[in-house]
């Protein structure tokens, strides 16, 4: 396509790819994105009297300058222009996804590749269709390791993410229950998320697998693999330790070390392992590894320790399914400290067995005997009253309202809930 090799050589020369009209300075390639809410082609003329330097649009009726290049669409354009751009990088990419921990596991494995490559990850979790190909234009000639977090929410997304990526290495931290009103089934999240396995194979490339998962261990059973775990594996570990912060031992050739983290919870060892693991294989110092994984700070509202004047809280309030709230609330549960407290958020996009998900996580609190416990959305207004420690309320807004007059001190605070809940806002009143 020759209006694909025009515009990359000018993305070569130093034109910027810009999606965002408003962000268009002089030279810049912007290429007009349709959302559910905008369409992008409006802003054609905007970014031409920016100084764009190429306007790709896909509707004939903007094409309104000689700045303007038509494509039959532009989503494809940026996606086709990404996978152009990665077989001229020549570098080795990891690709990353997974149910939970798939952002958390992408940042150490950077933090430990970072302390021997020049090495470029996915910025927050742009791993959409659209973040995907802006992470891999992000790369350029001084790029010497790419990691590409994937996410999914409908069925052969990953797959199509692999299309455009083509990774040589992969990691699947694990695959649980979520966003199942998109994907129909369980088995469509398997199969989904296995399709990192297989863009791998493709390039016979290299597996790094929690040895500790029988799925995941099924999955990758005829493929070149590296295993992770506590013990038999490429790499072993144990954890020592999950309160307040996550410490185990690394166990390697020149000896054991402690792996002192800023991670809250157990469940974060399968990550930290992954990571540990990649350092192992690509013969980064142990003790580099050690200090990449010890300095990390998670951020991000990803189980962050927030201490306010009156409380110490975890925030986890970044995402949810049924199995990250799960571990969420058993590793909160096992934690030492007074007058705990869980403020748990709805779970969305769960469909038909979201009652069930959301009664199975009160049963959960009851059975760890929580004395206290608030649940916010509307997805547990049903049973929320059949409980003697439960506080019911429909949304954040209305949990702020009672928070402002009923004032909660010398507490440990669990926050934990899906995106929509925006349940950080209530740590100012906390």
């Amino acid at each position: 396509m020759k209006e694909l090799e025009s515009i990359y050589k000018s993305f070569q020369a130093g034109s910027r790819i810009i999606t965002d009209s408003r962000e268009v300075k002089e030279g810049d390639i912007f290429i007009a994105l349709k959302g559910e809410n905008h369409n992008g082609n409006t802003f054609a003329e905007k970014a031409v009297a920016r100084g764009a330097k190429h306007v790709v649009i896909d509707e004939a009726a903007y094409n309104v300058a000689p700045q303007c290049v038509l494509v039959p669409d532009t989503l494809q354009f940026l996606q086709q222009l990404a996978n152009h751009h990665r077989h001229q990088l020549h570098i080795p990419i990891l690709g990353i996804t997974g149910t939970n921990g798939k952002t958390t596991t992408k940042e150490l494995c950077h933090a430990v590749l970072s302390r021997k490559y020049n090495t470029v990850a996915t910025k927050g979790n742009l791993n959409n269709h659209i973040g995907v190909p802006l992470t891999l234009l992000s790369m350029d000639k001084t790029t010497e390791f790419g990691i590409v977090e994937m996410g999914a929410n409908h069925p052969g997304e990953i797959k199509e993410l692999c299309k455009i990526v083509e990774p040589d290495y992969g990691i699947i931290t694990n695959i649980g229950y979520a966003h199942l009103e998109g994907f129909g089934s369980y088995e469509n999240i398997i199969k989904t998320k296995n399709a990192l396995y297989e863009a791998v194979k493709e390039k016979q490339g290299m597996l790094f697998v929690n040895g500790e998962d029988e799925l995941l261990c099924r999955l990758s059973a005829d493929q070149k693999r590296y295993t992770y775990g506590v013990e038999g594996h490429d790499v072993n570990g144990e954890i020592v330790q999950t309160t307040p912060y996550l410490v185990y031992t690394l166990k390697t050739r020149h000896g054991h070390l402690y792996v002192r983290t800023k991670l809250i919870g157990g469940y974060n060892f399968d990550n930290a392992m992954a990571a540990s693991a990649l350092g192992i294989y690509f013969d980064i110092d142990p003790l580099q590894i050690q200090s990449a994984l010890e300095t990390y700070m998670p951020s991000n509202m990803r189980s962050q320790l927030v201490k306010t004047e009156h409380n110490t809280i975890i925030l986890d309030a970044y995402n949810a399914n049924p199995s990250s709230m799960q571990v969420a609330i058993s590793n909160f549960a096992e934690m030492t400290a007074d007058n705990k407290l869980p403020v748990i958020g709805e779970m969305r996009e769960l469909g038909a067995i979201s009652e069930e998900a959301h009664r199975k996580i009160v049963d959960l609190m009851a059975q760890n005997h929580f004395t206290q416990a608030f649940l916010v959305g509307h997805n547990f207004e049903s049973f929320a009253n059949n409980y003697t420690f439960t506080t019911y309320f429909p949304d954040t807004e209305a949990l702020i309202e009672y928070l402002k007059t009923n004032k909660i001190t010398n507490a440990f605070i669990l926050v934990k809930g899906s995106r929509g809940n925006k349940l950080e806002r209530i740590t100012e009143y906390l």
